[in-house]
């Protein structure tokens, strides 16, 4: 018999099991760009839950510090919506500002109408209108109570007048405006009260410059406020960070929480200064009407806009997360690991 050849024992295969690949050395590149992505959005939406977290634990707290940020933000807004609605009664200001156009006794009533075309249809005019001799007679007998006697001069003294009135109240544009007026033909005299002017232009930039100022005083007292209470949640969580110092953590994720928080505190400051200027105006209004009416105008405040709204809320939110920053930027050295 001829011995059977025996073949050489094979590595055992468990059943099932996937073929074996050729292994071949890759690259170590780390982690891809999607993961790193998502890893800092987690952290972002963890740390934002745990502030809202937080804040949630303590509403009465929480409140009356957006309250008392809310009244800061609406002082300043309030006053400058105040001006805006103010500045509205432009057209009262600028009848006030009037440029009075006397012209020679000889023009005709073709004449005038003819100049009060011409400066109409200039750019600085808002509007221009003729008044004729016999109109400015009927007025001036109407409001001097001298109707009698003027009735016994043997003609007309009054000459007929244009009334210009300028789109812009400002001293320079309307004394040039003037000038150039005067250069007219038929134009006499060419008449403005500059001195209402100028009490008219110093009141506005009085009010501007109030507000000015009293928006940045106002902007630090909001960044202490802040400032304040992000420390003394620094202060309750001090052991925690010390911990998570200790195990690697970084200063920026020890951060993020406190700048989530101050802009969540910023966030209800701007809601809530928003819901008491819309309430103040409107409960202002009422008697702003009313005097209105008096003096037969139909005048009434505006509303807080829309876009004023929203940038009152962004710029809430700026101001906490700054405070924040400052906050934990001065007290982050303090909680190093001993």
């Amino acid at each position: 018999m001829s011995a059977t050849r025996i073949p050489p024992p094979q590595p055992a295969q468990r059943v099932g099991a996937a073929p074996k690949k050729s292994e071949q050395p890759t690259p170590d590149d780390g982690p891809d760009f999607r993961s790193q992505l998502h890893a800092w959005l987690e952290s972002h939406r963890a740390s934002l839950v745990d502030s809202l977290r937080r804040l949630a634990k303590q509403p009465i707290g929480s409140f009356f510090t957006c309250l008392v940020m809310a009244v800061a933000l609406s002082l300043p807004m309030g006053l400058a919506l105040l001006l805006e609605n103010v500045d509205r009664l432009g057209g009262s200001w600028q009848r006030a500002a009037q440029i009075s156009l006397f012209l020679n006794i000889d023009a005709s009533e073709a004449e005038g109408e003819g100049l009060r075309e011409l400066i109409a249809a200039m750019e600085d005019v808002e509007e221009a209108e003729w008044i004729s001799r016999e109109q400015a007679l009927n007025e001036f007998q109407q409001q001097s109570g001298l109707g009698e006697a003027l009735k016994e001069l043997p003609e007309n003294p009054l000459p007929g007048v244009v009334l210009v009135t300028p789109k812009e109240v400002d001293k320079t544009t309307l004394e040039a405006l003037r000038l150039r007026l005067a250069e007219l033909p038929k134009v006499q005299q060419a008449q403005l009260d500059l001195l209402w002017v100028e009490r008219l232009t110093a009141i506005l930039k009085l009010g501007e410059r109030f507000v000015f100022g009293l928006t940045l005083l106002l902007v630090m007292a909001l960044l202490l406020v802040i400032g304040n209470t992000i420390r003394l949640h620094i202060e309750n969580r001090r052991t925690e960070i010390e911990v998570i110092k200790l195990v690697g953590g970084t200063d920026s994720y020890v951060r993020r929480p406190f700048l989530y928080m101050g802009a969540l505190y910023g966030f209800g400051a701007g809601f809530l200064a928003w819901l008491v200027l819309a309430y103040g105006l409107g409960w202002l209004n009422a008697a702003v009407v009313r005097l209105a009416g008096l003096y037969g105008s139909d005048f009434a405040l505006a509303g807080v806009p829309l876009a004023d709204g929203l940038s009152l809320v962004l710029g809430a939110v700026l101001l906490g997360y700054i405070g924040a920053w400052v906050a934990v930027a001065r007290h982050l050295n303090e909680l190093a690991p001993r």
